[in-house]
C-alpha cells in the first residue's frame, strides 16, 4: 500500500525527522503537535494558549489531508502537568462533538521546546 506524506504551511514545519502527518489508504497517521504558531514558529504562552494553538494546528493538518477533527479516531494528549486535565476537555468541547474520538491523556516530565501540552492522533477518513 502506499503512503503520502501531508504537509502544510497552516501548522508548523516539521522540527525534526518526522512529516506533518503520512497517510496510508483510508488512514492518517497525525505526528505530534505542540503549541508553535506556524508562521512564528514561537511557542505560544499559557497553557490555554498552547490548548487551543495545538488544536488548530491538527485541525490544519487534518484538512490538508482531506478530513477534519471530526475524523479523528484516536487522540492522545501529553501534558506535563495533569492539573490541567480540566482545562484541556474544556477547550477541547470547542473543537469536537459528539461521538468523541477515543482518547488517552498522559502526563509526562517533558516536551520539546518546553510545551505545556502535545497532541497527535489517527483518523480515519471516509
Amino acid at each position: 500500500m502506499s503512503r503520502t506524506i501531508i504537509s502544510t504551511s497552516n501548522a508548523p514545519a516539521a522540527i525534526g525527522t518526522y512529516s506533518q502527518a503520512v497517510k496510508v489508504g483510508n488512514t492518517v497517521y497525525l505526528s505530534g503537535q505542540i503549541a508553535l504558531d506556524p508562521q512564528t514558529m514561537q511557542l505560544k504562552d499559557g497553557i490555554e494558549a498552547q490548548v487551543v494553538q495545538v488544536f488548530d494546528n491538527l485541525k490544519a493538518v487534518c484538512e490538508a489531508a482531506g478530513g477534519s477533527l471530526q475524523d479523528i479516531a484516536k487522540l492522545n494528549i501529553f501534558l506535563i502537568d495533569l492539573g490541567n486535565f480540566a482545562l484541556v476537555n474544556e477547550i477541547m468541547a470547542r473543537y469536537f462533538t459528539q461521538p468523541y474520538p477515543a482518547r488517552a491523556a498522559v502526563g509526562v516530565a517533558s516536551l520539546p521546546r518546553g510545551a505545556q501540552v502535545e497532541m497527535d492522533g489517527v483518523m480515519e477518513l471516509a
